[in-house]
């Protein structure tokens, strides 16, 4: 059974998410607050996480800085925040999607059922690690080291990264990608890829901006070259 922590300060969106998760089959967990949602994700180690970035006691940027130092679990974000600064202070800060206030549940159960996808892969034990000037790829291990230290990747970078080294010195399409990390629902949303391509590249090439190793095919897709 899929564990999700749901974390927000509104009574009503966590009686919501419960009932629709829980009949769905999904071991639900919430909180109400920053300290709530840390201590809870320490107890239950949920598979996946939907945050509220407006908790009454802490930002939810901090909730989510805070998870990232240990918790690999992929993080939805779910705010009334909508300016892109705030949706991309998120996802800089380790988060897999962001979805507005409010919602369609239709289209949240096909986010929740992606992120859970990407965060549940199985390694296989016999892949390669793939090794550039700048960084290394351990394919089995879901694993990467640049000067010798591990970088942490959130489940939507890794996802990306997997891809394009399994097809590397190949075109990987824009639509293709998408639809292998997201899901057949996000088959156009280019902009996702803009912005995980450039988180990407700071913590992986030796000069974000003349990339060597994850490079853009302009208007066709994103390309590998070890």
């Amino acid at each position: 059974m899929t564990r999700v922590l749901v974390i927000d300060d509104e009574p009503q969106i966590l009686r919501a998410l419960r009932i629709n998760l829980s009949v769905r089959g999904y071991d639900v967990t919430t909180a109400a607050s920053g300290a709530g949602a840390l201590r809870a994700a320490a107890e239950k180690s949920p598979d996946v996480i939907i945050l509220d970035l407006g908790l009454p006691d802490m930002d939810g940027v901090e909730v989510l800085a805070g998870l990232r130092g240990w918790c690999a679990a992929p993080v939805i974000v779910l705010s009334a925040r909508t300016d892109s600064a705030d949706k991309v202070e998120a996802l800089d800060a380790g988060a897999d999607d962001y979805v507005t206030k409010p919602f369609g549940m239709d289209e949240f159960l096909a986010r929740l059922r992606a992120a859970v996808r990407r965060g549940s892969v199985a390694a296989d034990t016999d892949e390669p690690v793939v090794a550039t000037e700048s960084f290394t790829v351990d394919l089995a291990a879901k694993k990467v080291t640049k000067a010798g230290t591990d970088v942490h990747l959130t489940p939507t970078e890794w996802g990306i990264l997997e891809m394009l080294v399994r097809n590397r010195g190949k075109l990987v399409g824009r639509r293709e990608l998408l639809q292998e990390v997201w899901g057949q629902a996000y088959a156009n949303e280019g902009h996702y890829l803009r912005v995980y391509l450039a988180q990407l590249r700071r913590k992986l090439e030796d000069d974000p901006s003349h990339p060597k190793h994850l490079l853009t095919e302009a208007g066709m897709g994103y390309r590998f070259e070890a």
